[in-house]
């Protein structure tokens, strides 16, 4: 029998809050600078580089790393799995905050934000972009509707029209639940078909005509692992139970996920020819070398080890290289590899782009803090304090 969810019982204000608060104040103020100055004052971007961190980190990278909300979905709703139940929620507001702040991602990066609306009216249904924007728009709400399950059940008693919101969700989630992981399939191979479209400006080690594949199934082999990842430090800072009784079953599918897209990039740096490029000593080499054995290759390895599965420590390890190695690939396949034709120098990330990219993490931990205290989002039990 599953745990049932319930609200954190610890203080809120903690100095890991307020360590996350000042990072959301210094982001804050380079984002002011941003909007009253535009985006040249606090960013390296300009006509010949047309995006950089923002594009790579707070967007590209946050769609796949939120993957977990419709992998676990999928696993639990629709596959029956539904011993996995406990990390649901968890996993889908996880989802839920990194989908808002990618949205925001896009809102800042764009030089004209005010526009952002105008996809929905001036559809361009030819373009991979529209379909990106579309299905995050529409899965985003759909993932705060399949959290909200949490806030019915928090609120019901003080506000009477949530007890007939939660009896119409209990008959309609289903439908919600499938539409986001048809949703996430979509966009989440379509980000890759926007790199496709460029294959003159992407160097060969990542670029492909299966993009579109590659960037699916790493976002589903880094869904589980990300799901461990946020589990592990959830229970860890908080003091509640690991949890390992669910994370040692997730960890054996990592295998198959993972294992699945390596067989992919090897297969299709075989069939093309470019490992060619793997020792010419070039940067590139180095950041793709760095990319596949740190977040690819050696935790593969380790998974194989019942051992090291078996070790809250070793699961931690191994989905935080899984992770890092998600975010490497898509800096590397949306800022390495990029070279526009008009580029006249190198892109590096300003100090005021990274205190913005620092401070939407620090306001996803602040806000995934602020959830977990005040809804039942967690399952897992208050591990008793020794005297």
């Amino acid at each position: 029998m599953a745990d049932t969810p319930r609200p954190v019982d610890r203080p809120f204000w903690t100095p890991g809050v307020l360590v996350m608060l000042a990072f959301m104040i210094a982001g804050g103020i380079a984002l002011l600078v941003r909007f009253s100055s535009g985006l040249g004052a606090v960013t390296n971007l300009d006509n010949a580089t047309p995006w950089g961190l923002w594009i790579a980190v707070d967007v590209a990278s946050g769609v796949a790393l939120a993957a977990g909300g419709f992998t676990t979905a999928l696993l639990a709703h629709i596959l029956g799995r539904h011993n996995y139940e406990t990390v649901i929620r968890p996993a889908l507001l996880t989802a839920a905050l990194g989908y808002t702040f990618v949205a925001f991602g896009v809102f800042i990066d764009i030089g004209r934000s005010w526009a952002i609306w105008k996809p929905i009216f001036f559809q361009n249904h030819s373009s991979a972009l529209f379909e990106v924007a579309m299905c995050v728009m529409i899965y985003l709400g759909v993932l705060w509707i399949e959290f909200l399950p949490a806030v019915t059940e928090r609120f019901k008693h003080k506000l009477k029209f949530l007890v007939t919101l939660e009896k119409g969700l209990d008959k309609t989630l289903f439908v919600f639940t499938i539409l986001g992981v048809v949703l996430s399939f979509m966009h989440q191979s379509s980000l890759g078909t926007l790199m496709v479209i460029s294959p003159t400006k992407i160097h060969p080690l990542w670029y492909t005509p299966i993009l579109p594949l590659l960037f699916l199934t790493s976002a589903i082999a880094v869904g589980y692992p990300m799901v461990i990842f946020e589990t592990t430090l959830a229970t860890s800072s908080l003091n509640l139970d690991s949890e390992m009784k669910i994370l040692e079953p997730l960890s054996r599918i990592v295998i198959f996920t993972l294992g699945l897209y390596l067989a992919l990039k090897i297969g299709d740096m075989l069939y093309r020819g470019t490992y060619t490029y793997l020792l010419d000593g070039s940067g590139e080499s180095w950041f793709f070398l760095v990319e596949m054995t740190v977040g690819v290759v050696l935790p593969w390895m380790l998974l194989l080890s019942r051992a090291v599965r078996n070790s809250r420590r070793g699961l931690f390890i191994i989905s935080s290289m899984i992770v890092v190695g998600v975010l490497l690939n898509r800096i590397n396949v949306f800022i390495v590899s990029f070279s526009p034709p008009f580029e006249k120098v190198p892109y590096y990330p300003t100090l005021g782009e990274i205190l913005v990219t620092a401070g939407c993490i620090a306001a996803i931990m602040f806000l995934y803090r602020l959830f977990v205290t005040y809804l039942p989002v967690l399952s897992a039990k208050k591990l008793e304090v020794e005297e």
